[in-house]
């Protein structure tokens, strides 16, 4: 892991996205950047000075792009566009989530198209850095900018409001004080800049992005373990078959969870009489590989969007030009999420379908309900209505919602994409599927326990252990609440991601 990043406007991947947000690796922002945001806003005042009409600096916003606004007021006007757009509401973000919208506006800010001062990007590096996390409520946006939300940021740099400051919360001067920091004045063009970004849903996005690929390779591992508990047939997994497919996601899988099977039993022996198994046990490849294509497509346009602009009026250093413009758009990456959270549905679905079929002898040749003593111990026979029931929450969570909007400020903003909410969604399928692949998980041991003496694959060996170490096998009728809280656990915990390989 990186000690410090140097953030040139060019290098916010993903991945050290996440080490900055999550891992408290610390940022410098490079000498070249600083240059060119002082000479952007240069520009802009010198723009203004020629009696030029600027959105956000000597006009208002929204519906009051028609006022003008004069130099004498631009503090106070600054400041009141902040206490204006403080709406949003409870719950409260998390840290993590925070520094994840920080950091999502931070990453736009050094495209140097805002005209901000740099002071106020100095200002979110400080915060990252320090670990002074601006208390903001989560909801409220509509995806056009999440203004509602990203506003409570500007109320942290200018000192006020609370932040959490080494665990506790305390009233922002108080922190950015213990720091030896100073409140920024905001001046003409701050407000508008601190406010109008997509900062906490493509930053949190980022997060889940993630998540996401950490939760289809620990899928793939509990699936070769899942295959040895049927006894299945491992045909799906030919290198030729899947290769002559051309599916990128799909041969990646393939060749990943052959990985994980080496030395198992099911190589060593014939196709089972049925010859070819169920849909959900079949097609996992193809099905988890779709999801590692989508994720390739959102996380390219992620990508993109954390190192440019998503300013309006777009300052163009360049042509000494300050232009308005539509650079707030987010439906590329906002409708990709939504693709996302469709697939994951799917991924859930054949978790559960897997699941089912675990417990049913004639597919497995083992008792039903995978009970070592059956019409004395029933074992999992209730079990499948918790994963049903949090797959059909997936199943709704999954609704797409970008399109559902009304037209506000005064019939100007009428289109929006509700990406804050389509990132919640994300977020809770995946704690939904944390539990459903903790329940395929104790099917999966349970099957495998009830075989006696199978030989499993070097890998899927030591993921059965992992599971075996906190879920013991059902050999009498206990609660099993907690058997499951425990599946959740290991799989939100990541311990499946990266430590086996």
């Amino acid at each position: 892991m990186n000690e410090t990043v140097v953030l040139n406007g060019e290098n916010l991947t993903i991945d050290v996205f996440n080490q900055i947000v999550r891992e408290g690796v610390k940022i410098e922002i490079h000498p070249d950047i600083m240059e060119k945001l002082v000479a952007t806003r240069k520009l802009v005042f010198d723009l203004a000075d020629r009696g030029i009409p600027i959105y956000g600096f000597t006009v208002g916003v929204g519906w009051n792009k028609d006022k003008r606004v004069f130099g004498k007021y631009f503090e106070d006007y600054n400041r009141n566009l902040i206490y204006a757009h403080c709406v949003a509401v409870d719950p409260e973000a998390s840290e993590e989530t925070v520094r994840a919208a920080i950091l999502g506006r931070l990453g736009t800010f050094l495209a140097c198209r805002t005209g901000v001062q740099p002071e106020v990007v100095i200002r979110y590096a400080d915060f990252l850095n320090r670990g002074i996390h601006p208390v903001m409520p989560e909801r409220g946006s509509v995806g056009q900018g999440d203004i509602a939300c990203m506003s409570h940021l500007g109320l942290a740099v200018m000192g006020e409001g609370d932040v959490y400051y080494k665990g506790q919360r305390v009233p922002a001067k108080q922190a950015l004080a213990a720091e030896g920091l100073f409140p920024v004045t905001l001046g003409p063009k701050d407000g508008l800049a601190i406010v109008s970004s997509s900062g906490l849903s493509m930053g949190k996005g980022a997060l889940v992005l993630k998540d996401i690929r950490d939760l289809i390779e620990a899928g793939n591992k509990l699936y070769a373990l899942s295959l040895e508990g049927l006894n299945g047939n491992i045909t799906p997994l030919n290198s030729r078959v899947n290769e002559v497919r051309k599916m990128p996601g799909q041969i990646q899988c393939a060749k990943d969870i052959r990985a994980y099977l080496s030395g198992s039993y099911l190589g060593k022996k014939d196709i089972t009489k049925t010859l070819q198994d169920p849909l959900s046990y079949r097609d996992v490849c193809a099905l988890h590989g779709s999801v590692l294509d989508a994720l390739e497509y959102v996380e390219r346009y992620m990508e993109i969007h954390l190192n440019t602009t998503e300013d309006n009026p777009c300052v163009l250093l360049e042509d000494e030009k300050i232009v308005s413009c539509q650079n707030f758009e987010i439906p590329t990456v906002a409708m990709g999420l939504e693709m996302l959270a469709i697939s994951l549905s799917h991924v859930s679905k054949a978790s559960c379908l897997r699941t089912i079929k675990l417990s049913t002898p004639v597919f497995t040749g083992l008792p039903r309900f995978l009970s070592p003593n059956e019409g004395e111990i029933q074992a999992y026979q209730t079990i499948q209505k918790p994963f049903t029931s949090l797959d059909t929450e997936i199943r709704h969570l999954a609704n797409p919602t970008s399109m559902d909007r009304f037209s506000v400020a005064g019939d100007i903003e009428d289109t929006a994409y509700d990406a804050p909410y389509v990132v919640r969604r994300l977020e809770k399928i995946l704690d939904n599927l944390y539990y459903i692949f903790g329940l395929e998980a104790m099917h999966a041991v349970q099957a495998i326990d009830l075989r006696e003496g199978i030989e499993l694959g070097v890998e899927t060996t030591k993921l059965y252990h992992k599971i075996r170490e906190v879920i013991p096998f059902v050999d009498k009728d206990r609660p099993f609440t907690p058997d499951i809280k425990s599946g959740y656990e290991l799989f939100k915990s990541k311990k499946f991601v990266g430590e086996i390989l």
